[in-house]
């Protein structure tokens, strides 16, 4: 079944590809995809040699799936390059000419950028959502300790949540990249030249010539290690050292989200009972003005607007929710 489903796979990959050059726009990028839609019906052409080498029965016609159409249908309104990344994950080759890769300084600082933004973020989700609930129960005329209870409730149970959508989303992204790259492996054991045309035809499609295209392809496909990693680059548009630890992003998503949630709880704990609602608003306002200050550095925008509206926003969530509880206080 094996040998049916890469079958199945280069024809899926034949017939994207000639729908993506349909719709494709840039010329290079239309004859990049009519090449690689010839190259993955060559590569199918093979498969069905082996099933009939093994006697296998040949199928009688390439049919899509559920998948396939979806992915289909959004290429035709939304074009390949806003769906580079769908396409990527069912191994669509070429993806890498919609991305840029920078040097390994550009790459770090920008994996870091990318990695602070997200703690600002989970930090922020922590404040407004803890806040709000605190407030709602406090609308509700509950005493101290209910509140305390209900926001290390909180607290404990948004952190745990973070920490699991991370980590499942981040594995499940790590566990498609294995997948590509371990198919990706085979091909190039099994036809390392079909491999190396390919790699060929999208340096052509980046405007190389095509005598300095094969020997660059042809470089990059003698070492198998180097070419793995050219091939994951190129032919997929994934690069290896965007992958990021499900546990590390797990364990950042969880304490990230924990400090926020703490800010709002933190007057209730130190027992200022006669003021801690106000301490928590205060606290929780001075915080969400400087992480929407702070997130003016990722948008260039002005820090003081950018402070202010996330105070605004954190502000009428927590109005919403405090005036929700004193309503079913009243009610109930």
């Amino acid at each position: 079944m094996e040998i049916y489903e890469n079958w199945w796979e280069e024809k899926r990959s034949a017939y994207v590809y000639y729908i993506m050059a349909e719709h494709e726009r840039n010329i290079l990028h239309r004859k990049l995809f009519l090449d690689l839609h010839h190259a993955a019906e060559q590569q199918a052409t093979l498969w069905e040699a082996k099933m009939q080498a093994q006697r296998i029965a040949l199928p009688k016609a390439f049919k899509p799936d559920l998948r396939t159409n979806i992915i289909v249908w959004l290429v035709k309104r939304l074009g390949a390059e806003n769906m580079h990344h769908m396409l990527a994950a069912i191994k669509i080759r070429g993806m890498s000419v919609f991305t840029r890769y920078h040097d390994e300084h550009k790459h770090t600082s920008a994996n870091s950028s990318s990695n602070l933004r997200a703690a600002v973020f989970g930090i922020n989700d922590g404040l407004v959502s803890n806040l709000s609930l605190i407030l709602g129960v406090a609308g509700a005329n509950a005493n101290h300790h209910y509140i305390i209870l209900t926001g290390v409730a909180g607290l404990l149970a948004g952190a745990c949540s973070m920490g699991a959508g991370e980590y499942i989303s981040v594995r499940a992204q790590r566990e498609v990249f294995e997948y590509q790259i371990a198919i990706e492996k085979q091909e190039l054991e099994e036809y390392p030249e079909e491999e190396r045309e390919e790699l060929s035809l999208i340096y052509q499609a980046r405007g190389i010539a095509k005598s300095e295209a094969d020997k660059l392809a042809l470089l990059m496909i003698q070492n198998p290690d180097v070419g793995l990693n050219t091939l994951a680059r190129e032919e997929l548009g994934l690069n290896p050292e965007e992958l990021v630890s499900p546990v590390g992003a797990m364990l950042s998503s969880f304490f990230s989200f924990a400090i926020g949630a703490s800010i709002p709880l933190l007057p209730f704990l130190l027992g200022y009972y006669s003021f801690a609602l106000l301490a928590s608003i205060v606290a929780t306002a001075a915080a969400l003005f400087v992480i929407g200050a702070a997130l003016s550095l990722f948008t260039n925008r002005n820090p003081f607007l950018m402070g202010l509206r996330m105070l605004t926003a954190g502000g009428l969530a927590g109005c919403v929710t405090f005036f929700i509880g004193k309503w079913l206080s009243i009610a109930l």
